[in-house]
Parts: C-alpha cells; sequence; structure tokens
C-alpha cells in the first residue's frame, strides 16, 4: 500500500517531477517529461510497479524533514536507536539538453546507522521489467526506448528484479546516489559529476529563482513555498505550466473521478501566470506567452482547454487495467478525454493574463494581440453557446454561469487593452458585447428566491466557481447578489467549513457523485468574505486552509474533511495558486483595501 499524499514531498527539475514519502520511497516519477510514462508507478499500484527506496534498514524511532530555505532540495533526518542519519535529495534543472538526474546524498550525523537501497525500475507505468546489467560505475537499466543509469560507490546486488544496497553509514561519513535517464539508444549525456555538487548545483539554482520574490506580506513562508511549487510545475523548454504532476490520484478514496493532470489547462496556467506576475516573475510570464502563441494558432472555434507540454492536442484517454490504483481507487487513467470540452471560461483567462502581464511590464508583442483579436472575434458570438463549464462535467453542455461572466471578462479586459495601451481593436463593439453579457447573467444566472447566483441557466442550486465573480471584477464583493451567493455558498456547499465545488447530480455531472472539498473554492469563499469587510472570517478560514498543507507545505485538489485526508492529484497547481492570491487579498483586506487584485499596482 502507498503512503498517504500527506507523506509526499515533491522533488522536480522544471521538466518532471518525482514524488518522495517520508519513509524514503520514490513512489512516482515519469522520465523525462512530466507526462511521458511512469518509471515508477508505486504510488498507483505498490512497490512492484516501481519505486526507489532509500532509509534506515529499521524503523526509525523519529523522522524529521524539511526543504532548504527558498529551494526544492529535501533534507529528511531519521533517528534510530544507533544513530541519525540524513537524507538529502534533489533533481538537478536541466539546461543546454541534459539527461534528467535525480541524486540522494545519505550523511552520517551521529553513531552509525544500518542503510538499505531498494531500486526497482518499472517502465511503462510499472508494466515493463527492464533488462539490468552491473557496470563498473554502478547499474544499467533498460526495456524498449528508455534506459537508467544509477551510479554509487556503494555496493550493489539484484534480488528479484531489484538492485539492492545495505551498507553502513557512520558518523561524519557520505555515501552519493544518481539515477540518470536517457534514450536506450544513445550512450548518456555529459555527466554532471559526483552527485554532492549536483545537489550543490540544484540549492543555487533555486535560491537565486526564489530571491526575486517581491512579496512582504503576512505569510511570506507559505507563499514562497507555493510560488516554488508552482515554478517546478512549468515545463521549462516550452513555457507550459502543468496542473498537477501526477494522474488518478481520487477525488474521493475508493471512487471513479480518477483524471489524468500531466497537461497544461490554459485556466490553470493563466491563473498560475496571475500569482507568478503578483509577486514579480516576468520572465515565466514571456514564456509562456510564447507557447500560447504555438499551442493555439489556428482556428479560434478549435481552441482546446489543454494541451500537452510542447502544445500537443491529441490527449487520448486510456485506462491502464493492469494498475490496482491508489487504495484501490479504479480506474487509472492516463490521458484526458475533456481535451475535447467547449468551455468559453477559458477564453476570459486567457485574455485576461495577456492584460495583467502587459500592465506589469511585458513588452508589446504584435503577433500575440492579433492572436487576441482572433479569439475575441470568435467569442463576440461564441460566447452565447453552451459549454461544459470550468469542472469539465461529462453530462450534456450547458449556459454555465461562471462561463459567461469569464466571457465578460474577455471583452472587458480587450477593453481596457486598447484604452490603456492604445492598441488597435474595435472597442466600441467589445464594450457593446461586455455590457450584453453583464445583462444577461445578471437577468438569467441569478435566482431572485434563493438570493444566489445559479450554477447555470435555470438552475436551483449554486456552484463555487460563482465566488469568483468579484475577483474578476464583475460585480463588487458587497453587492447584495453577491453577499447572497457567499451566505448560499456555505449554506448548501460547505461540509466541514471547506467548500465543496457544486451539489454532485448525475444527470448534470455524468458520473457517479462524490467527492472531497475543493481548496481552491475554499480559498475563493476567504477571499470573498475578506473583499466584503469580514476580515475576522476570512483569516480563520485561510489559517484553517493553510493548516491542511503538509509537513513540507503542499496541498492537493481537494480535502475529505471527514477522514482528513488530502485527495485529488498532488500538489495541485490550482490550490497553490489560490493560496498565494489569498494571501495578497487579505494582506490588502487587513490595511483597509478591498479591491480587485491589480498586478499593475504590484
Amino acid at each position: 500500500m502507498s503512503a498517504h499524499l500527506e507523506d509526499y514531498a515533491i522533488l522536480g527539475d522544471t521538466e518532471t517531477a518525482a514524488l518522495v514519502s517520508r519513509d524514503g520511497s520514490i513512489d512516482w516519477l515519469c522520465l523525462p517529461r512530466f507526462d511521458s510514462a511512469a518509471c515508477f508507478a508505486a504510488i498507483l499500484g505498490g512497490p512492484h510497479r516501481g519505486r526507489w527506496l532509500l532509509a534506515p534498514a529499521d524503523e526509525p524511532s523519529a523522522t524529521r524533514r524539511a526543504y532548504r530555505d527558498g529551494t526544492l532540495v529535501l533534507e529528511t533526518e531519521h533517528e534510530t536507536p544507533t544513530g541519525v542519519v540524513r537524507v538529502t535529495e534533489a533533481m538537478v534543472p536541466r539546461g543546454g539538453g541534459e539527461d534528467p538526474d535525480l541524486c540522494r546524498l545519505v550523511e552520517g550525523v551521529s553513531g552509525e546507522v544500518e542503510m538499505r537501497m531498494e531500486l526497482a525500475v518499472r517502465f511503462d507505468y510499472g508494466s515493463a521489467i527492464p533488462w539490468v546489467r552491473h557496470l563498473p560505475e554502478g547499474v544499467w537499466a533498460g526495456a524498449g526506448p528508455d534506459a537508467v543509469l544509477l551510479r554509487t560507490d556503494v555496493e550493489l546486488h539484484t534480488a528479484e528484479n531489484t538492485t539492492v544496497a545495505d551498507f553502513v553509514v557512520h558518523e561524519g561519513e557520505r555515501f552519493g546516489f544518481s539515477l540518470t535517464w536517457y534514450p536506450s539508444h544513445q550512450s548518456p549525456g555529459e555527466l554532471r559529476g559526483d552527485p554532492f555538487s549536483a545537489v550543490y548545483e540544484a540549492e543555487q539554482w533555486w535560491q537565486e529563482w526564489s530571491s526575486q520574490l517581491k512579496y512582504d506580506g503576512g505569510w511570506r513562508e507559505a507563499v514562497e513555498r507555493s510560488l516554488i511549487t508552482l515554478k517546478a510545475l512549468t515545463y521549462a523548454p516550452s513555457g507550459g505550466i502543468m496542473a498537477a504532476p501526477t494522474t488518478s490520484l481520487p477525488e474521493r478514496l475508493g471512487g471513479v473521478r480518477n483524471w489524468d493532470y500531466r497537461f497544461c489547462w490554459l485556466r490553470d496556467a493563466a491563473l498560475t501566470l496571475d500569482a507568478l506576475l503578483l509577486a514579480g516573475y516576468l520572465d515565466e510570464a514571456r514564456a509562456w506567452r510564447d507557447w500560447l502563441l504555438r499551442a493555439v494558432a489556428g482556428d479560434p472555434r478549435q481552441l482546446q482547454i489543454m494541451y500537452g507540454p510542447n502544445g500537443e492536442r491529441r490527449l487520448p484517454e486510456l485506462e491502464l487495467h493492469w494498475l490496482e490504483g491508489y487504495e484501490g481507487s479504479r480506474p487509472v487513467r492516463i490521458g484526458n478525454g475533456a481535451a475535447g470540452q467547449r468551455q468559453l471560461d477559458v477564453y476570459g483567462e486567457v485574455i485576461g493574463t495577456a492584460y495583467e502581464a502587459r500592465c506589469a511590464g511585458l513588452p508589446f508583442e504584435e503577433t500575440a494581440w492579433a492572436l487576441e483579436r482572433h479569439l475575441l472575434e470568435y467569442l463576440e458570438s461564441g460566447w452565447r453557446d453552451p459549454d461544459y463549464g470550468i469542472w469539465e462535467v461529462r453530462g450534456e453542455p450547458r449556459h454555465f454561469t461562471h462561463s459567461k461572466v469569464m466571457a465578460w471578462v474577455a471583452m472587458d479586459r480587450a477593453v481596457k487593452t486598447v484604452e490603456q495601451f492604445d492598441l488597435n481593436g474595435p472597442s466600441d463593439r467589445w464594450r457593446r458585447v461586455r455590457d450584453e453579457i453583464h445583462a444577461e447573467v445578471c437577468q438569467q444566472g441569478f435566482d431572485p428566491q434563493l438570493n444566489s447566483f445559479v450554477q447555470y441557466y435555470g438552475a436551483k442550486g449554486t456552484d463555487a466557481s460563482l465566488l469568483m465573480i468579484p475577483l474578476v471584477g464583475f460585480l463588487p464583493a458587497d453587492d447584495e447578489r453577491m453577499r447572497g451567493t457567499v451566505d448560499y455558498v456555505q449554506k448548501t456547499l460547505t461540509d466541514g467549513g471547506f467548500v465543496l465545488r457544486y451539489e454532485c447530480e448525475e444527470e448534470v455531472d455524468g458520473l457517479p457523485p462524490g467527492e472531497g472539498a475543493f481548496l481552491a473554492c475554499s480559498f475563493w469563499l476567504a477571499d470573498n468574505l475578506a473583499m466584503q469587510g469580514r476580515v475576522k472570517e476570512a483569516t480563520g478560514l485561510f489559517d484553517r486552509l493553510l493548516s491542511l498543507r503538509n509537513d513540507v507545505g503542499l496541498l492537493s485538489e481537494q480535502y475529505d474533511p471527514v477522514s482528513g485526508r488530502l485527495v485529488g492529484n498532488f500538489p495541485q497547481a490550482f490550490s497553490h495558486v489560490s493560496l498565494v492570491n489569498s494571501a495578497l487579498r487579505l494582506d490588502r483586506a487587513m490595511a483597509g483595501d478591498t479591491a480587485v487584485l491589480d498586478v499593475s499596482e504590484t
């Protein structure tokens, strides 16, 4: 059985990521990219589906771990009856085409500790046992297109298709391990020297990046850790931003809502960029804009809600029948069928983020503005169409209120772009469309009897995405309709004080009900409370949300208040984006400012 999600930390090189548990087992790693087939899939099927264990041979009496300040370099100390040992691990950010490299260091802190290493490589999501060869520098394992090279000075042997090492580390001794992936038909590229220097290189890289953070509010530690996590989810070669590094971690334990999030959702990426821009990171915005131009080029009617890391369009959804699933949650899926859905809100996210990037100082790019105009031209009439909504329901398309609000955002930011940056565009026409959308949403998306905005036109229930209405400036937070919506969300969509996305109805959803509270929505509730002047309530909810982070500051997509467990893919960009933005809003609210966040003010 795999560890609880709360027990995992992330290691990453801005091209892929690994999950390592408190007990020293790397249970998830896809190489060489986020969306590549996993070579360690124990989190979805147990140790026999691939993992890399490095830990004391006997269960330690205490384990402490933390990231080095400002980095994604993880240090774990295990205390045993005979001594204390420290394991330091990191992935080195690549550049210039180097092969991915995962390094782990073992250091004796005091006394002596017997250590155990088990490397069980299982390519293609745990289905392919590789051929293994022992070499002077370590062990080579390969199958099909994939090969890995484990380099270490520790003596290795093979037992039951697993490479094993048993060794003793004394106080002051150090041992290093380095696992490098490369195409099996090639020789490994130039190696980065010893793993100790590689970890130092990774530490320096992350510290340089995090030192650029422009935030001095009351939650710096949480904001910095979230931003580092978001940076780890960027795909450096293209500028794409991943929603999460994992697939099929369930929204409810034992349930069927298990999706592959190793792709670039335009929505998630746009919101991530907003958070990075507010924190002063402009390079990521420039890289994402360039990725966007490549990914969405063509007919605006063919705009997808998500793409592969390099802008790939075909993301076929498959089920991996040989994997048992996280705690028995089946099916395990790769690919995502929602890629073919029409979701109007992404137009608003794309146009809105482009506007924010210009406000932050991103230089004008004619091709980018031409693309935005192309998208807006379609949306002038396309906003009237039904869609599948922000939550990607698998029922019939509907006129989702949030989708219409985000179509309004697209038109609103287009008008502001023309007015503030003196760009060429039919702003009068866009203004008329903007006003038409606004009037329709207020008339058809609001139910006077419920005193709340509703999930879709004619619905008798609300939706937590409607908490975005004041966050994007559609209505003020203290508008009576928004006060009513917030009250109704709190009345009907909360569990243990945390917010559910909506009432899961199979007729609408197309799936059996059952999921946890959605963490991003819970942060949005805190935002609304803060913007309504209910700062004490907002701060209390925000602090409760911070308490859900694990010991190294990470959040998943959802939280199960009944079991007290994190659920959903992990770590989740949407959750960490929302944390950052909530911290910024709370800082402002505590200073008496409840206006919409504007990147031009930072």
